[in-house]
């Protein structure tokens, strides 16, 4: 775990970039290389700058430079905490929370908890007035620094659960947006996934919205379906098949008639699954093979397809849904992966899932498969698990892969029938090829 800054150290460090000169050596530094930071700073004491404000430079470089992936060429003219930017939503992402209120027919919002003020950018991008509210000192003059190019843009620092809507700059908001603070930061950085245990809790977001209040609330994408409060939207957003968050949308941010849906983000575009249907019970299996059947169930084999559902997809528990969409079963009634017959009847490419075609049906067994592996001289071995206890690393180092072939192996359990036609459970690896 990193090591987070003391509040004064990190205040110190700010203060010494917030000066013409830090900033000016700050833009100057260009992209950070790790190969060549030790070389910089002796270029720098050389050239007469303190040592702390190129401590603080070269610390902001860093973090400039990490924050690329998130916000493209706006990083290279903002500021960033460690933490602030961890929990920072990527640009393309906020965007979508911003259009919600835009929709919605929001004028005026305000950003409780703003960090380091991403979402603020957006909502004031999009054209809306934003008091952005942040009870960090450092985090709230981060956050103003970031919203220069906002003049209408006001930061507040206080404590969100102690605020006087009607006493923000402006009036009291027409809705809000909140991104809870989901780490602790006592002596070293640790996520927390109690919602309770969020700053603020889930309690006081439930509190704003039962009073009225168009609310949006992002959460850690593992929260559970038991902890999503009744009568609010859930959705689900990966981009670039990495799950990201989910967002609890509350009252006139809410779609009507939808409890939960996935929206999936691509560089081809935006998908997105919904359902009306409540969650899924976790202790059914909602799919279209019963563990209780002795029906016979097709054995999956080379030339089948094979979906691994997007990550929003399985996390909004829509994976049926999309089963249904695409003609498939799944290969086990409590594993995520659907399978369909060789020739299916619609294109098996969706943008709710990476489609592989089967070559092989191996069984679960490391001496067969280094064999296998050994025989096709792979050298560069992809391995996936769902179902299994199987560690990917692990299972590489024993099949040692050497050779100038690529493969792909789906390590897992199937639900089919054996040679008399009764189901059951089997280990089984599946050799696959790419399909999308």
């Amino acid at each position: 775990m990193e090591e987070t800054p003391s509040p004064e150290t990190a205040a110190e460090s700010l203060a010494a970039l917030l000066t013409p000169e830090g900033m000016r050596l700050l833009d100057a530094l260009g992209p950070y290389r790790e190969d060549g930071a030790l070389q910089q700073i002796s270029r720098l004491r050389a050239e007469g700058f303190a040592p702390e404000l190129i401590s603080a430079a070269m610390t902001q470089s860093r973090l400039r430079t990490a924050a690329a992936a998130k916000f493209g060429e706006f990083a290279q003219h903002m500021l960033f905490t460690q933490d602030g930017l961890e929990q920072a939503t990527r640009l393309s992402v906020s965007a979508v929370h911003a259009s919600r209120y835009v929709q919605a027919g929001v004028r005026r919002v305000a950003d409780l908890g703003c960090g380091i003020g991403a979402d603020a950018m957006t909502l004031a991008s999009a054209g809306l007035d934003v008091t952005a509210v942040e009870l960090d000192e450092t985090t709230a003059a981060v956050a103003t620094v970031n919203l220069t190019p906002f003049p209408e843009t006001r930061v507040v620092q206080a404590d969100v659960q102690s605020l006087d809507l009607d006493g923000l700059p402006g009036g009291r908001p027409e809705a809000l947006w909140l991104d809870p603070a989901r780490r602790e930061t006592a002596g070293a950085s640790r996520r927390i996934f109690d919602p309770e245990a969020f700053s603020p809790p889930l309690s006081f977001v439930e509190a704003l919205a039962d009073s009225g209040m168009p609310v949006g609330v992002k959460m850690g994408p593992g929260l559970p379906h038991a902890a999503v409060p009744e009568g609010c939207e859930a959705q689900w957003i990966s981009h670039r098949r990495d799950v990201v968050e989910v967002v609890l949308w509350f009252g006139a941010l809410a779609r009507p008639g939808i409890r939960r849906a996935a929206l999936v983000m691509r560089e081809q575009g935006h998908h997105e699954l919904i359902s009306s249907e409540p969650f899924p019970d976790p202790d059914d299996a909602p799919l279209t093979v019963s563990e209780d059947s002795d029906d016979a169930v097709p054995p999956i084999a080379a030339g089948d397809v094979v979906w691994e559902p997007d990550g929003a997809v399985i996390r909004a528990g829509l994976v049926q849904d999309l089963a249904d969409r695409l003609g498939a079963r799944l290969v086990h009634p409590r594993i995520a992966y659907l399978t369909a017959p060789g020739q299916p009847e619609r294109d098996p490419s969706t943008p709710y899932a990476r489609a592989y075609r089967v070559r092989e049906v191996l069984p679960h067994t490391v001496k067969v498969l280094k064999t296998w592996v050994k025989r096709h001289r792979v050298g560069t071995l992809e391995i996936k698990k769902r179902g299994t206890d199987v560690t990917p690393e692990q299972l590489r180092r024993q099949l040692k892969p050497s050779g100038p072939n690529r493969a792909t192996l789906i390590v897992t359990r199937l639900w089919d029938s054996d040679d008399q036609g009764r189901a059951g459970e089997r280990r089984a690896v599946l050799v696959v090829e790419p399909m999308s």
